[in-house]
């Protein structure tokens, strides 16, 4: 079962995302559907006492750590 919802973006967010569904070739519903599950995912860490970073993957260093999800 799928479930169809509306969302109301700001015209910069739009556009971004617009430009990151023309660069990876997918589309913005794909785009939003895993921000949702990266949220998800950030959040269920959160619970964990995790945090959530990027990471440079040659050297394991942690470059930027979000915050506020």
């Amino acid at each position: 079962m799928s479930v169809r919802f509306n969302l109301v973006l700001s015209d910069d967010l739009n556009r971004e995302i617009d430009k990151v569904a023309a660069e990876s070739e997918t589309n913005k519903s794909e785009i939003l559907r895993k921000a949702l599950q990266l949220y998800l995912v950030a959040r269920e860490g959160k619970r964990e006492q995790l945090k959530l970073g990027l990471v440079d993957p040659q050297t394991g260093q942690l470059k930027t750590e979000i915050v506020g999800l």
